[in-house]
């Protein structure tokens, strides 16, 4: 496994597998029917496969352009990619137990299985912290604008999971202060944060690779990166906006 392109096969084959499962629930969705949002839902599935599968995929893709150590890389990736699995894999048994699957301390089982989620979570935002701080430590290659995106995408990813942790703080403080039905709702405000800043770290440095293969000039194409970056920080700071006024 200290192959980095055999942890790259690794990684893409786990992500392209969460995706197709985000899929396959979407189906089930479409014949079972049911609520798509809420505690309970199959939109749960298909979200957080999807959302998961990308996420694996674009860090994967993207960390090759990070000044990281192979067998440090190889590492790392190949623990976000088991905890991208747990993940998916206990939102997944939830929803077709018919139960929530964060906070939900109803029995010893369900509990276990929220407290996977919450620190699988935690794993989570150390693993990508790391590779967002050799980010910045050291300029990633590749090509122009290519270290802006990434850097940029990083950042903004970081506000993901910031915002993931406060939706699940939150939650816990409500659970164990006896609000189990507050706690559900609580993280509805903070999902459209949540979501649009989740994959920056895809969508910034695709843009500098695709413009890569165009024979515009090396500093047109970090301007338009650098306009990008700006769009995109302005979306998130409008879902910031939107989470605070409606929290």
């Amino acid at each position: 496994m200290e192959n980095p392109r055999a942890v790259d096969r690794l990684c893409h084959a786990v992500g392209l597998f969460l995706v197709l499962s985000g899929l396959v629930h979407l189906m089930v969705f479409t014949v079972d029917g049911g609520p798509w949002d809420g505690p309970v839902s199959w939109g749960k599935p298909v979200t957080f496969g999807l959302s998961f599968g990308a996420t694996l995929i674009a860090v994967t893709w993207v960390t090759s352009y990070l000044r990281v150590g192979a067998r440090l890389r190889t590492v790392l990736l190949v623990v976000l990619a088991a905890d991208c699995l747990v993940e998916v894999g206990g939102i997944t048994l939830q929803a077709w137990r018919r139960v929530p699957s964060h906070l939900n301390m109803e029995t010893p089982f369900d509990t276990a299985v929220s407290m996977t989620l919450a620190m699988g979570g935690g794993v989570l935002v150390t693993l990508l912290t790391v590779f967002a701080v050799a980010s910045f430590r050291y300029r990633p290659t590749g090509p122009a604008g290519m270290a802006l995106a990434v850097r940029s995408g990083f950042a903004i990813l970081l506000v993901a999971l910031a915002s993931g942790a406060a939706m699940i703080a939150r939650g816990v403080v409500l659970t164990r202060t006896g609000h189990q039905e507050a706690a559900y709702h609580s993280t509805a405000p903070l999902k459209p944060l949540h979501g649009v800043s989740l994959h920056a770290v895809l969508v910034l440095p695709l843009l500098a690779w695709l413009l890569s293969r165009t024979t515009w000039s090396e500093g047109a194409r970090q301007r338009i990166v650098a306009a990008a970056v700006g769009l995109y920080a302005t979306a998130v700071a409008g879902a910031g906006v939107w989470a605070v006024l409606t929290y």
